[in-house]
């Protein structure tokens, strides 16, 4: 524990206390008094837990990997119990396993829920479970600035023109973070109202979005949705967790265009057109392409959002768009388009370099003057071995517990990928209140692996077998 930067921790131990106190704010206003200590108790516990890693972490000179990917991993660990304490001491009588059970599908975006009606539940608790996805996003989009270094140089270019970053450049890229996720938090709740949605579904809905979550503030999404215009601009609304969180920023703000800021949105904006033109042509069955661009949109930035109607035929295409993902710099999962469309560019530039040895094949991406060398292509390939080997694993462990292997592994790719289970999955009915002891945990340990990148496992692991 002793290369654990707790002082790291302290910041989000505040932001929930900060978070509590406007529950117990927003309770009062609305006379909502039955979970009220509830927010008492975690304010006081995170002000306090907050205050102690602040204040009393001894000072290490040199921080490893390691330690910053332990800090990340323990993070996780921790932080959902201090807001899991509202689901346990509520007046719903949930066991501390569902509670954390809940409390981590929130903090890593994934949305599985052991709820079974929404509407029973009291309005300050659903803010509550929105506001955990918000903490969540925002852990996982600092936790990629700390573990900057574990990353190529091509994703460090879209942040910086520093290709090391001290505590200085970390603390001005997060700050940086924090102003865009709020501002962008509020600009989605500013258009949801303007669709004429309730006040309240708008401000969770925002905070759901912004993070790549899956909580709903009622049981269907259809309840909110009604008119074609509302589904089509909530989709688009859908990609500020496709898109780069710095992409919107970095065109109105960076003077001097440079396309390292911009090449894996380039690249996204092509791969999004492609993916709905084909569903545009071919899919659109009985007028349905409103809804089929939800799904869509939803899949492809991980969030897992669907209407409920009959998507049978198409359950694994959503789930191929899952596993690809969106931006690197956004709180999406999946594997990342850039790596997918890299590693595949130079498989066939190998296959043709032996059918066609004369020629000179270049490992370029489209759009750009960036190469991207054998060492980042090592990387990728990594990523994606890791990924079939947890698949592979939890699949088994699903199947073990009494579950057919096609819902086994539907529901492997969304908690690896963090996202909801839908129609669009053929998953939208799925119990996780009554799932055993076992397989709760199963799925709290593959959310949390899917949600601090997939490479960083491989350190792990390498650094408990082989060490120096």
């Amino acid at each position: 524990m002793s290369g654990i930067r707790i002082r790291y921790l302290s910041f989000f131990f505040g932001l929930i206390a900060v978070l509590s106190l406007l529950n117990v704010i927003y309770s009062y206003y609305l006379n909502l008094y039955l979970n009220l200590n509830t927010y008492y108790l975690s304010f006081i516990s995170s002000s306090i837990i907050g205050f102690i890693f602040y204040r009393f972490e001894k000072i290490k000179l040199k921080v490893t990997i390691f330690d910053k990917i332990l800090t990340v991993f323990f993070g996780y660990l921790l932080l959902p119990i201090i807001l899991s304490l509202p689901f346990y001491f509520s007046i719903y009588n949930l066991t501390f396993l569902n509670a954390f059970f809940e409390a981590i599908s929130g903090f890593t975006s994934t949305g599985f829920t052991i709820f079974d009606n929404i509407k029973h539940i009291d309005q300050s608790l659903i803010l509550w479970r929105s506001s955990i996805q918000w903490i969540g996003g925002l852990y996982f989009l600092f936790s990629i600035i700390y573990l900057i270094d574990i990353y190529d140089e091509n994703f460090k270019k879209t942040l910086t023109h520093y290709l090391s970053f001290n505590s200085s450049e970390i603390f001005k890229q997060s700050f940086k973070i924090f102003l865009i996720y709020f501002g962008l938090t509020l600009l989605i709740f500013v258009v949801l109202n303007f669709l004429s949605i309730r006040s309240f579904n708008s401000f969770n809905l925002a905070l759901t979005i912004i993070s790549s979550g899956g909580f709903l503030p009622t049981n269907n999404l259809s309840d909110i949705l009604k008119t074609d215009a509302q589904i089509i601009i909530f989709s688009l609304l859908l990609l500020f967790s496709f898109f780069s969180i710095f992409f919107f920023y970095n065109l109105i703000f960076i003077k001097k265009k440079n396309i390292n800021f911009f090449y894996e949105d380039i690249h996204l904006i092509f791969y999004y057109f492609i993916v709905v033109s084909i569903f545009f042509i071919f899919f659109s069955f009985n007028n349905d392409f409103s809804k089929n661009l939800l799904s869509l949109s939803s899949s492809m930035s991980n969030i897992g959002f669907s209407l409920n109607f009959d998507q049978s035929n198409l359950n694994i295409i959503y789930l191929i768009l899952v596993i690809i993902g969106g931006s690197f710099f956004s709180t999406s999962s999946g594997l990342r388009f850039i790596k997918v469309y890299s590693l595949f560019k130079y498989s066939i530039n190998q296959i043709l370099s032996f059918s066609r040895p004369k020629n000179i094949f270049m490992n370029k991406l489209i759009f750009t003057k960036i190469n991207f060398d054998f060492k980042e292509i090592n990387k990728y390939f990594l990523t994606i071995l890791i990924f079939v080997i947890s698949l592979f694993t939890l699949t088994l462990l699903l199947s073990f517990s009494l579950f057919d292997f096609e819902n086994a592994f539907k529901l492997s790719v969304l908690t690896i990928m963090n996202t909801v289970n839908s129609s669009a999955y053929g998953l939208s009915d799925f119990d996780f209140y009554n799932l055993n002891s076992f397989t709760k945990n199963c799925l709290i340990l593959f959310m949390i692996i899917g949600r601090i990148e997939l490479l960083t496992i491989l350190i792990i692991i390498k650094n408990f077998l082989f060490k120096d």
